[in-house]
């Protein structure tokens, strides 16, 4: 009996890594959406990955492709770089909602409005990660942290940011979206969301950002399945899901 090639893990991915992100944790199904990308676009030895500091800077030790691991909150600044000296790699950064929207929140805002030719992709999960578990800009309201331990309050730390809404009201984005992998169907809704991203780019459309609303058990206190359920009552309502910005 002949055998059928069912799945082929991404050479994206060093062979001989295995991913050591917290179970429940979606950062693994993010880097294997970018790889099989990267890879069905033959971009794999042209991409250069800016990283955040945290969680997302554990793609290094995996990621088969160049990368370069930015100051907190300076991948925007470090691809801006790095793009304009090499137009024609692919170039993208991969950022956490505390080293993107608050830390690097400026170079954020910046590269976007100059409509900077590269991609960020933006994980979401209301908290600081690696760092200790702290309030970040998207923290909800009431949602616990270690500097919020009574839970986000807005009269004395504000309301959770909308990254995708900010840069909207800039003229320069050219590709804006908000999705998640919560389910199969928007599993495959976010690789081809992370494609199309790169496809502007390398048609030299300008600046794009695909935020990944995920959720991260560890810091959350709640084991795996737990945790989806919060993403999908408690984050999804306050991140609703869809394309923001489209200039085709």
């Amino acid at each position: 009996m002949s055998e059928q090639l069912i799945y082929k893990r991404t050479d994206y991915i060093q062979a001989d890594k295995v991913a050591g992100f917290c179970p429940g944790c979606m950062h693994g199904t993010v880097m294997k959406l970018i790889g099989e990308v990267l890879e069905e676009m033959n971009l794999v030895d042209k991409s250069v990955c800016t990283l955040g500091i945290g969680c997302c800077g554990l793609q290094m030790d995996y990621m088969a492709c160049d990368n370069i691991t930015s100051p907190h909150g300076r991948a925007c600044a470090v691809a801006t770089g790095i793009k304009r000296s090499n137009p024609e790699s692919l170039v993208y950064t991969y950022q956490g909602d505390g080293d993107l929207a608050s830390i690097g929140l400026a170079e954020t805002m910046s590269a976007a409005n100059r409509g900077e030719n590269f991609t960020t992709i933006f994980i979401n999960n209301g908290i600081y990660g690696m760092t200790g578990g702290q309030m970040a800009p998207t923290t909800l309201i009431g949602m616990k942290a270690t500097t919020a331990p009574a839970g986000r309050n807005a009269e004395e730390h504000g309301y959770p940011m909308h990254v995708c809404e900010l840069l909207d009201k800039l003229t320069a984005p050219h590709f804006l979206v908000r999705t998640s992998c919560n389910t199969p169907a928007n599993v495959m809704k976010t690789k081809n969301y992370i494609k199309k991203a790169f496809q502007y780019q390398m048609e030299g459309k300008g600046y794009s950002l695909v935020e990944i609303v995920t959720s991260c058990p560890t810091n959350w206190g709640l084991d795996s399945l737990k945790a989806l359920e919060y993403l999908e009552e408690k984050m999804l309502p306050e991140y609703p899901l869809g394309v923001v910005r489209d200039l085709g």
